[in-house]
């Protein structure tokens, strides 16, 4: 594939390594991503302050799902755009790469 973007979903323009997302799409994941890191700034002030140790640990699991979530967000629409859109182009090696992913999410 050249340079040029396909629109590959609704949500998304991909390229090789690039993917140009929604103002949607890249709104809902910054909100997400500020929230995940004012939950990891807490967390180091909970250690600053000798917070308990099971408090700590239920902020950080808090956190931890909270960009799990994001992943998710970002899977479903690699998915349902790149991925589709590549395979559509006979780019069958997306698979594996899709499968690594999901490998290393897990």
């Amino acid at each position: 594939m050249d340079n040029k973007k396909e629109m590959c979903h609704e949500s998304c323009a991909c390229d090789e390594r690039t993917t140009a997302r929604t103002l949607k799409l890249k709104t809902d994941l910054t909100t997400r991503l500020n929230r995940v890191e004012g939950q990891v700034r807490g967390i180091k002030n909970m250690i600053d302050r000798d917070v308990y140790c099971d408090d700590v640990l239920n902020q950080i699991a808090a956190a931890q799902s909270a960009l799990e979530a994001v992943s998710k967000m970002l899977l479903k629409n690699h998915i349902q755009g790149c991925v589709v859109q590549k395979i559509k182009n006979g780019d069958e090696e997306i698979i594996d790469e899709l499968l690594v992913t999901i490998s290393k999410m897990l």
